[in-house]
């Protein structure tokens, strides 16, 4: 946890106003029983009721003073701990935002979002305790210790001997808790597993009847979970009452060994009475220590797991030394490989291998190839989702590992194969490729996007909300969405992962005709399962098991390629492909 003390800094003043007033809070509760013993062994021994009203007076006035302190310190250590949660959650985010799909894969979509929510709620509500109850505890412990030794120090023993079973108790209930803690936070990370794909795919658990094995499977996570938590509850359950048995015992011992002194005129009832005060607050200061102990081994965990993302480093990341490198639109938009090879993390064989070609503006190149043959991944390579084993990818000549991220991607529209949208309206989704679009803008890129016909049909056409996930439209529709948020960009390159599968042939030709005048002065790469889509590209390049097995136009791809002509005659006929 010391490691995510830096981000306390913009608090430290909010932090030592909490600590100031909560030590004026534990000085006004360390002298009222002082007045009460004087109020016993004076006002009422002599029956000075003046005194009696003056020190009540006082106990209330200082009493006041100590409940302001302790409203304010409360509000303080809330605000302080509440901004640091903030800033630690940014900063979480921001990281996590620079990660690639390496980084992603290894600790899990539903881990992170667990470590962004849950752990950090842990570590912000260690940090509002240890501004209060873990200051307060030791002041009020030795304060105590120091004014009990004042009243008395023979009966102080009682409390010294109280003190290591207490301090043994804690020791030994914190040791067998934190390994507990550290398996309730990877259980809550797959019980959130198991609800999100529940949820995310609920379409197709209904499509083939596997309602019940969901079920099963979330009441197993959620079984697991509960039992895990139910073994750490009642660990630190058994802690309450040995305390508590431990301060019963000495609060007896106190009134016993007080009262023998009280007979033999070694005390008074007032500074007995204080004592008993005093000796509470110590002991109570211990549990507020015991309840520390019970909630820091689980923040702990969450703040191990904090660090764990933090210092993972992007495999990823720009060249600082290269960031006034380029400009977003300078450069033509050439899309050069050179002898690309590429292989995921730990995987045995390359994806691609010895990939070269040029793509440049007015141009249309083309990728097919079967399934599995590297046509994702290659384009992947383009925005730099992922960095090449050897060779080079190059756009307008600069290599785009020493091109800043955000001046590559600006060049780039980029359609995935999976058409994902975000909730909000449709004028917000088709606004994601450049925020300032003018209605214009928008209605251009969705016009030529095949897309304005059915966004007018809608109640509110622009305005109309998209579910999350874009739930409440067809796949086709967000297929042309996302073309049109790629061409409101107005980019160099086009960059179109299979982002026509969806569409019947129609709407497929008049979208590929439309397309073909906006991009004439641009950089288009299109992969496609389907023929007919790039029949007229300029350049077609087909791959095999990762490898280019040949490229060229389509009628010289008949005549050279035999995988071309495969893949060709199990689609069109041979009036069609010819």
């Amino acid at each position: 946890m010391l490691r995510l003390a830096r981000f306390m800094k913009p608090y430290r003043g909010m932090i030592a106003l909490v600590l100031i007033l909560v030590f004026a809070q534990v000085l006004t509760e360390l002298y009222l029983p002082a007045l009460m013993a004087d109020i016993v062994d004076i006002g009422v021994l002599h029956g000075d009721t003046g005194f009696i009203l003056r020190m009540g007076g006082l106990m209330l006035l200082i009493a006041a003073l100590g409940m302001g302190c302790t409203i304010a310190s409360s509000y303080f250590s809330a605000k302080a701990a509440s901004g640091y949660g903030r800033d630690l959650r940014n900063k979480l985010f921001s990281h996590v935002s620079s990660f690639s799909q390496q980084e992603y894969d290894r600790i899990g979509t539903s881990s992170l979002i667990t470590r962004t929510t849950n752990d950090i709620n842990q570590i912000q509500h260690v940090f509002i305790m240890m501004m209060r109850m873990m200051v307060v505890a030791p002041m009020m412990c030795i304060g105590g210790i120091i004014m009990a030794l004042a009243t008395d120090r023979t009966l102080a023993l009682v409390i010294v001997a109280s003190l290591p079973i207490l301090a043994a108790a804690i020791l030994i209930i914190g040791r067998k808790g934190m390994p507990l803690f550290k398996a309730l936070q990877k259980k809550l990370d797959r019980l959130n597993l198991v609800q999100r794909e529940g949820l995310t795919g609920i379409r197709v658990i209904r499509a083939f009847n596997r309602d019940r094995y969901e079920q099963q499977r979330f009441q197993e996570a959620n079984a697991d979970l509960t039992k895990t938590a139910l073994r750490v509850n009642r660990i630190m359950a058994a802690m309450m009452p040995v305390m508590m048995l431990t301060i019963n015992f000495s609060i007896v011992a106190i009134i016993w060994f007080g009262g023998i002194r009280i007979d033999n005129g070694h005390m008074l009832v007032g500074d007995l009475m204080a004592f008993i005060q005093y000796a509470m607050m110590i002991l109570f200061s211990l549990i507020m220590v015991s309840v520390i102990f019970v909630i820091l081994p689980r923040a702990a965990v969450s703040a191990q797991r904090i660090n764990e993302v933090l210092e993972i480093t992007p495999a990823i990341r720009d060249d600082h030394a290269q960031q006034g490198l380029d400009e977003p639109h300078t450069g033509r938009g050439i899309v050069e490989f050179r002898n690309v090879t590429f292989r995921y993390p730990g995987a045995e064989a390359p994806v691609l291998e010895n990939i070269s070609f040029t793509a440049g503006p007015g141009e249309v190149t083309a990728i097919i190839g079967g399934t599995g043959a590297g046509k994702s991944t290659l384009i992947n390579l383009i925005p730099r989702f992922f960095d090449v084993e050897s060779g080079t990818v190059l756009v307008d000549g600069v290599d785009v590992r020493q091109m800043p991220q955000a001046v590559l991607r600006q060049k780039i529209g980029f359609v995935p194969q999976r058409a994902v949208l975000f909730s909000g309206t449709i004028a917000d989704n088709i606004r994601y490729g450049k925020e300032d679009a003018t209605e214009e803008e928008l209605r251009k890129a969705a016009e030529t996007a095949q897309a304005l016909e059915f966004i007018h049909e809608m109640e509110k056409g622009f305005e109309t909300m998209i579910a999350q996930g874009g739930s409440n439209v067809s796949g086709g529709q967000k297929q042309r969405l996302a073309i049109a948020r790629a061409l409101v960009r107005r980019p160099q390159i086009y960059v179109f992962d299979d982002s026509f599968s969806a569409l019947d042939y129609k709407t497929d030709a008049k979208l590929r005709a439309a397309l073909r005048e906006e991009t004439k002065d641009a950089t288009v790469i299109i992969v496609a399962q389907r023929v007919s889509t790039i029949i007229d590209a300029d350049r077609i390049i087909v791959l095999d098991q990762g490898r280019i097995v040949g490229m060229g136009r389509h009628e010289q791809l008949l005549q050279t390629c035999d995988v071309y002509r495969e893949i060709v005659a199990s689609q069109l006929s041979e009036e069609e492909s010819a």
